[in-house]
């Protein structure tokens, strides 16, 4: 394929906002490879292990933990590449600099060898790549370590047990820190494998603040905050404007940079981290402006559900439209995964996206619906700007609608029966 295909470019944002990032196009097969190889050289010798969202919040708990077992790498290689990666960037515009998240260095940065270097291994994972984040700790770990999970959930036991179970017999411990919705069954089958399983309120705490409680170790003042300002965001309390930077230098950067950058600094970020934020923020303000403007609204049952489509920040693209009058929201990626966040209003994102290959929070979710067969699925869902995909999410929110209503009938139902 042409490179120019699937770059940028001199492209109008209006068009390359339809299509994955680049990194959509790299084959499969290549890039398990190289997680696979990437994996084994983070775990290999190492003391302890953690499975981590790569978001602000699980990589906020994979620095304490290095924190706490003294595995923190040295920062200061990290703020010389970001000023190098600053400097390339004035030479380039903000649409020709790369726009996709990254937990990994590329091969031909200097740091390109640092998930290989402290004694705590760091994985980042999703919540459908935990088995395999198991599965390659199980291979290359030695036997007596120390394993943690952090801020992820999975939706069925069933997919984990056999690396799980396998990791409990050859590790010195497990322990799972989280603050998702889980399955009672899912809850009780973990803990009965053996992992001390700490699940947090949703509605209260982020997974910092479960780590931070749950750590037998004197963390400073610092650590407080940094889990005070991650909650702030994580949990869209939105009250303390550092939790944007923190959410958005977390996206940009890799799993070792920002875990390295917040475990020297905490919230206070260095300049040259601060400006590296800024320098990428005027193209995220016009992709979120851009998905706003396209948005549509939907009157399900009592809501009005906004859906759009896009390659953007999904966070900020659904308070807009709350802002704009909508209960929920639904953000179509090109890529084939959706976001759905609620309001006070509406509580039941979790519940929408579970029908829909999903799952989540009550106010915020991700779903992905299988419904991608091929390329020729992936290219209707680019020209139509996910027209099956939103149909089948409006889809679920009507069922949920319908459920709400039954549910609510009859508690009317039974009031005034014993009226």
């Amino acid at each position: 394929m042409d490179d120019d295909l699937i770059e940028t470019g001199e492209a109008p944002r209006s068009r390359y906002t339809k299509l994955p990032g680049k990194g959509f196009f790299y084959p499969d097969s290549l890039d398990d490879e190289r997680a696979e190889r990437r994996a084994r050289e983070a775990i290999e010798g190492c003391e302890a292990v953690v499975i981590a969202d790569g978001d602000a919040d699980g990589l906020a708990c994979a620095a304490m933990i290095r924190e706490a077992y003294d595995a923190a790498l040295d920062v200061e290689p990290f703020e010389d590449a970001i000023a190098a990666r600053l400097a390339d960037d004035e030479e380039e515009t903000d649409d020709d600099a790369d726009d996709d998240a990254s937990d990994e260095e590329s091969d031909d940065d200097p740091l390109a060898d640092a998930h290989a270097e402290s004694p705590v291994g760091l994985l980042s994972a999703g919540p459908y790549s935990i088995d395999t984040a198991l599965e390659r700790v199980e291979a290359y770990a030695d036997d007596g370590i120390d394993l943690f999970v952090c801020d992820l959930c999975p939706d069925d036991y069933e997919w984990i047990a056999e690396p799980l179970e396998a990791l409990a017999a050859s590790t010195d411990a497990i322990r799972w820190f989280d603050h998702h919705q889980w399955d009672d069954d899912t809850a009780a089958a973990v803990r009965d494998a053996g992992v001390d399983l700490v699940v947090g309120d949703s509605d209260e705490e982020c997974t910092a603040d479960v780590t931070l409680r749950s750590l037998e170790y004197a963390f400073d003042d610092r650590w407080t905050e940094l889990a005070e300002v991650t909650r702030d965001h994580d949990l869209w309390i939105k009250e303390d404007p550092r939790s944007d930077d923190l959410a958005d230098y977390s996206y940009w950067a890799g799993a070792e940079e920002y875990a390295a950058v917040i475990g020297a600094y905490g919230v206070d970020l260095p300049e040259t981290v601060r400006s590296f934020v800024e320098d990428r923020r005027v193209e995220k303000e016009a992709r979120i402006d851009l998905a706003v403007d396209r948005a549509v609204t939907h009157e399900v049952g009592d809501w009005r559900v906004a859906v759009t489509y896009g390659r953007c920040s999904q966070n900020e693209v659904a308070e807009g439209l709350r802002e704009a009058g909508a209960d929920a929201a639904v953000i179509v990626k090109p890529a084939g995964s959706a976001s759905i966040r609620g309001s006070d209003d509406f509580r039941h994102a979790h519940e929408v996206a579970g029908r829909v290959n999903g799952g989540g929070h009550p106010q915020a979710a991700g779903c992905k619906p299988d419904i991608y067969d091929d390329m020729l699925d992936y290219a209707h869902h680019w020209s139509t700007e996910g027209q099956a995909c939103k149909r089948v999410i409006l889809a679920a929110f009507e069922a949920v609608a319908e459920e709400v209503a039954a549910e609510e009938s009859d508690g009317d139902d039974a009031v005034e029966a014993d009226e």
